[in-house]
């Protein structure tokens, strides 16, 4: 209510306590919009899986899609191979060879050996890195990446984090009695899924703040770890002999799929004790280890898996945003 004693005095003396609107001032700064929420970056761990681990190409290109960065990458085995060549600009690359293979052409490129310490060489497959990795070295990333793998003579886990990407990625990927040892630096290194399937321990060892696991053998096995097992034969195994041959792994299948056993266990050792912040997990399950033909079908179902998490790494992104 107004005082109308006050207004008599301010009107005889010439003013009033009134306010009148005023036209908005044009050149006055613009009010600054609110700043975008921060983000953690995403260090992956991408676990080994053989010819499965072409999903990781699938899950890279979701992400990559969505803007999401990555801050590091720490890989075992075929994840050293996907993650070292992204990081290194060469994911198109590997993709496009990965996508041309057929089983002759996969082959073409097994270079048998004759009393050596594995069934191959690899040294073809060493020339299809070196047209576009060579002279690359680890450190020369932009990003932090590191390769894991096993050492033979002592069964140390040895993280890779400089020198030679090549030598990294072919000592991560050396499966024990398929691809020869890689001799480096005085030690003897063999495939890392031996020691460490699913590098999580890696990321955290560098301090990041948001780990995202990428495990491909997650649906591979049933969940029970003992069976109860009458060792009595039936009558068709008494006569297997006189029947129609059956289904044999052979020699090779027989190794990878118990080397699959022991990575399959100790990666659900190594995430229960240190579990990643997210967990990717592909359904792979039906592409045989040695199937790097269906390349198109494994890096779909990464790129499905990838997607259908999106909202999950988008939130844990603001979550885990800070001062780390």
């Amino acid at each position: 209510m107004l005082n109308w004693g006050l207004y008599r005095q301010s009107s005889e003396l010439g003013t009033s306590n009134i306010s009148t609107p005023t036209a908005p001032d044009m050149n006055a700064p613009a009010i600054p919009a609110p700043a975008p929420p921060k983000k953690a970056k995403l260090a992956l761990a991408l676990g080994g899986g053989a010819a499965r681990g072409w999903a990781h190409i699938g899950v890279l290109r979701a992400l990559d899609e969505e803007g999401i960065e990555i801050g590091m990458v720490a890989g075992t085995s075929i994840g050293a191979l996907v993650g070292g060549c992204y990081l290194a600009g060469k994911l198109d690359e590997l993709e496009g060879f990965a996508r041309s293979l057929t089983m002759r052409r996969i082959a073409s490129l097994l270079d048998l050996t004759i009393g050596g310490s594995g069934l191959f060489g690899g040294m073809r497959l060493t020339k299809r890195m070196q047209e576009h990795l060579e002279g690359l070295n680890v450190e020369d990333l932009d990003r932090p990446f590191v390769a894991v793998a096993a050492e033979v003579n002592t069964g140390h886990e040895v993280w890779i984090a400089n020198g030679s990407l090549i030598t990294a990625l072919r000592a991560s990927y050396a499966l024990p009695g398929i691809f020869e040892p890689i001799r480096s630096n005085q030690r003897t290194l063999v495939d890392g899924a031996l020691v460490n399937p699913v590098p999580v321990s890696v990321c955290r060892a560098y301090e990041q703040p948001l780990v995202v696991a990428v495990n491909l053998n997650y649906d591979l096995y049933g969940r029970s770890a003992v069976v109860r097992h009458n060792a009595t034969l039936s009558p068709s195994e008494v006569h297997r002999r006189e029947e129609a041959p059956y289904a044999k792994l052979g020699m090779t299948g027989v190794m990878v799929q118990a080397f699959n056993i022991i990575q399959d266990r100790i990666a659900r050792a190594r995430l229960a004790g240190d579990p990643p912040d997210l967990s990717l997990q592909p359904r792979l399950g039906d592409i045989g280890l040695s199937e790097f033909h269906r390349a198109g079908e494994a890096i779909e179902r990464g790129y499905e898996e990838a997607k259908l998490r999106l909202p999950e790494l988008k939130r844990m992104q603001e979550i885990f945003a800070g001062p780390l």
